[in-house]
């Protein structure tokens, strides 16, 4: 019973100080927005807009407020869903919902393949049956991790677009504001999931390898476990907590890479959302991408805080 009081303060413990770390990212995001060079309100308004009709806008924006002032009415709304206003006076969640469908359309299936092609060839490489297979896996990730996503984006283009010519280098939107067909969204897909597959493919390999090296799984294997029990029952659980945390990592990558993604491909997405807001410094919106993507990867890392504790229960 102790043990498992410990373990349950242990995870609490760790939610609050991430829930802490994400409010000083947020702080600190809005803190490098303001501090960009640059008036969003003078762009907004154009070259023609006097220094009074600036000022006016700016007061009525309550943008003349300090820093600190703005940021606790901003987290208040927050905290009732409420992500505020962009300088245009259209509301941040509206502006979200519109294009978030299209922003998870892209970041849900480059996770799932992520995860899949990642878990296929760790389990291959951690097995060292291969050791070919192995060496060239090390060298392959390695590669893949050092590419940034605007690398990958224009590779896919010249090889499929431009060489090949089967699929489409820039998205053509429907009038629902959506891409025309299927085959828009799979240069971007690949272009978020190559770099994460190199990165979660070494890490799946090192849990794997390490949970494989314990002394009561190597104990279940001399009993004779078959290699798919051993695996599933024994090796799986202990590595899953370490998978997830990396996966967790992949979600904030994801949602990066689509500010650049989405900006090459012409995707109507979050991503390119926060490119143009980033130009006319619209804080909310930014700071609003980073709340939700912040929220996303805290329940993830609390859902491998919850399997390791599960995890280490099982062992006693």
């Amino acid at each position: 019973m102790d043990r498992i009081v410990g373990l349950a303060v242990r995870v609490a413990a760790g939610t609050v100080s991430r829930l802490a770390m994400l409010l000083v990212a947020l702080f600190a995001v809005v803190v490098a927005m303001a501090l960009l060079p640059g008036n969003g309100v003078r762009a907004l308004l154009g070259r023609d807009a006097t220094e009074a009709d600036v000022a006016a806008h700016v007061h009525r924006l309550g943008l003349d407020r300090p820093l600190t002032d703005r940021f606790a009415e901003w987290f208040g709304g927050l905290l009732r869903a409420d992500f505020g206003q962009t300088l245009r006076g259209e509301s941040v969640n509206a502006l979200l919902a519109n294009r978030l469908p299209n922003t998870l359309a892209l970041a849900v299936p480059a996770l799932v393949l992520t995860f899949v092609v990642s878990a296929l060839v760790a389990v291959w490489w951690s097995s060292g049956r291969r050791p070919a297979f192995g060496k060239f896996a090390s060298v392959a990730t390695i590669v893949v991790i050092a590419l940034p996503e605007f690398v990958v984006a224009t590779l896919a283009v010249l090889v499929f677009a431009l060489t090949l010519d089967v699929l489409p280098a820039v998205t053509m939107q429907n009038s629902a504001g959506a891409p025309q067909n299927l085959s828009m969204y799979v240069l971007p897909i690949l272009s978020l999931a190559v770099p994460q597959i190199g990165w979660n493919t070494r890490v799946f390999a090192a849990a794997i390898q390490e949970a494989r090296a314990l002394p009561y799984i190597h104990a279940a294997e001399l009993d004779g476990v078959g290699e798919t029990a051993l695996f599933v029952r024994y090796i799986l659980p202990r590595a899953a907590p370490t998978m997830v945390a990396s996966l967790a990592t992949s979600v904030g990558m994801v949602v990066g890479g689509a500010v650049v993604v989405e900006s090459l491909f012409n995707f109507p997405g979050v991503g390119a959302l926060v490119a143009a807001s980033v130009g006319t410094r619209d804080i909310n919106v930014v700071a609003a991408v980073v709340a939700c993507t912040g929220v996303v990867i805290l329940l993830l890392l609390l859902a491998a805080d919850g399997l390791r504790s599960w995890t280490r229960l099982r062992a006693v």
